[in-house]
């Protein structure tokens, strides 16, 4: 059985992050939210794009106004008024000034802007009530950034500032790489949907509608394929099909040891390369991770939906709700992220937080606890949930923000005392 480090290193080594000459498409400036960004953006604009002040005051000359004082102010002449927006028409002058506004552009002549609380103004004439500093409040012209260089590297995820930086770049559309696509289906005669009426014996398959959302959440695209009875033609052609137009594919149940659990002798007959089988996990100990020879050998006929010429990688994750997402946190979401085309940052994040809560396991597998991150007197502390933190016992699940973890061998830990925790998020 593999230790969780060691089983995340095998499966982001397995992952091939898509390629930039054929997975990638061509997105407007205002749907490219959350997009990964594959080619270097450059600008033909220098920013600041002239020089402009960065305050309301008065442009002036340097050598006007450097002995400046409230004893001996100096006085010059007012010639133009500047908003922001407008070309200037003067060139100032020894003893000449030019009211301006916040982003507005410098006049020819002036090289300095007097902040307006240094000044008193009597009609045409400003008095300098205080010396300034050479080039003092001038955003000098491509000081943030010189016209032709990278603006934004490629493999990063584009938020909110960075539209903002690209848009002002005057950069309408962009290459992203595509969404991954992410194969999803659940195994057990005993599953339905959330809108069928539930028998005596079944069980509502929440596992389909957490791992689309988690999908979503990642930026990755679902595919749902539904829910495959235990039989093992069906799972068979469902799991041919699966691996033919995905990136990624999620099963859940059907990779233990009972009876009815198929998967693992389906992915031999298709001559799959099983690399992980169970994981020093709890929950989530019956884990499966397997690649395939290729596309084409499996089933030519899917070729038509092909989406890359990749290797499907296979996830055949447990039955229980909790261990689903526990295993898709641990070990699923980072290699979506390393798929997309992110250049950094795959890995987990981990915080070392005070624990509020005695937390306890067996000490004989990686164990990790669901509850919640609270900011106390500047300090996060981790609220374990409530109730059973069963595999099976999705209900306190709920709200929670944090797993905390309990390395192998230890046992307990007390109140107060510091525990290393992962948080869930799809960033």
């Amino acid at each position: 059985m593999l230790s969780v480090s060691d089983a995340q290193a095998i499966i982001l080594n397995l992952v091939q992050p898509l390629d930039r000459q054929r997975d990638t498409e061509v997105v407007d400036l205002l749907t490219a939210d959350s997009r990964i960004l594959a080619t270097p953006v450059t600008s033909p604009l220098d920013f600041p794009h002239w020089d402009n002040s960065a305050m309301d005051g008065y442009a002036v000359r340097y050598e006007d106004v450097q002995h400046s004082s409230t004893e001996q102010p100096t006085v010059l002449e007012i010639v133009e008024e500047i908003p922001a927006g407008y070309q200037p028409k003067s060139t100032i002058q020894p003893g000449q000034a030019a009211r301006i506004f916040t982003g507005a552009v410098i006049p020819t002549g002036a090289d300095t802007v007097v902040m307006q609380e240094k000044t008193r103004r009597e009609e045409n004439r400003v008095f300098i009530l205080a010396a300034s500093k050479p080039q003092e409040f001038v955003r000098h012209k491509a000081s943030f950034y010189q016209a032709g260089t990278q603006l934004l590297p490629a493999g990063i995820k584009l938020n909110a500032s960075e539209i903002a930086v690209l848009a002002a770049a005057q950069c309408p559309q962009l290459s992203v790489y595509r969404r991954p696509r992410v194969a999803i289906f659940s195994t057990g005669d005993e599953l339905v949907t959330a809108d069928k009426p539930l028998q005596s014996g079944q069980i509502v398959d929440s596992n389909q509608y957490a791992l689309a959302a988690l999908v979503r959440q990642s930026g990755a695209e679902p595919l749902i394929l539904g829910i495959v009875k235990d039989d093992p033609v069906a799972l068979e052609k469902v799991i041919t099909h699966a691996i033919a137009i995905a990136d990624i594919v999620l099963s859940s149940g059907g990779v233990s040891v009972g009876d009815y659990d198929y998967i693992d002798k389906i992915l031999e007959s298709l001559k799959a390369k099983i690399h992980i089988r169970a994981v020093q996990i709890s929950p989530g100990k019956p884990l499966t991770v397997a690649t395939f020879p290729s596309r084409d050998a499996i089933n030519p006929t899917d070729a038509i939906n092909r989406v890359s010429t990749n290797s499907a990688l296979y996830f055949g994750l447990p039955g229980n709700p909790a261990a689903v997402l526990v295993t898709f946190w641990r070990f699923v979401l980072p290699a979506i992220k390393k798929l997309s085309g992110i250049t950094e940052g795959w890995e987990p994040a981990f915080l070392k937080v005070r624990s509020h809560d005695e937390l306890r396991s067996n000490g004989k597998r990686e164990t990790y606890l669901w509850g919640k991150l609270h900011l106390i007197d500047g300090v996060y502390e981790f609220h374990k949930a409530g109730g059973s933190h069963s595999s099976g016992n999705l209900i306190n699940l709920a709200q929670t923000n944090a797993l905390a973890v309990l390395p192998v061998g230890q046992t307990l830990i007390s109140p107060q005392e510091e525990v290393q925790v992962l948080q869930l998020s799809n960033s």
